[in-house]
């Protein structure tokens, strides 16, 4: 996948997930940062969730958003535990 296809499908898993997980003020916003939290989700999934679970990922564009999609979800979700986890000390 060549990286012009790398950014867009970060940028498109990033968006979903902040749609289904919409933060408060204090987390990081942005064009820039939602692509990155894509671009990690993606990289959470391929490298780690995927062989963990031992399985076959499917290659086509709307499966490989999906799985970024789902990781975005996951770091979004580490990231308010860990925040929260902070604050409170």
């Amino acid at each position: 996948m060549g990286l012009i296809w790398i950014l867009i499908v970060g940028a498109v898993a990033g968006i979903l997930a902040k749609m289904v997980m919409p933060g408060d003020k204090m987390e990081p916003a942005g064009c820039l940062m939602t692509m990155l939290l894509g671009m990690a989700g993606a990289i959470l999934m391929g490298h780690f969730i995927v062989p963990l679970l031992d399985i076959t990922p499917n290659q086509d564009l709307l499966s490989k958003i999906i799985g970024a999609t789902i990781g975005a979800l996951i770091l979004i979700a580490l990231g308010r535990l860990v925040q929260g986890k902070s604050s409170r000390h």
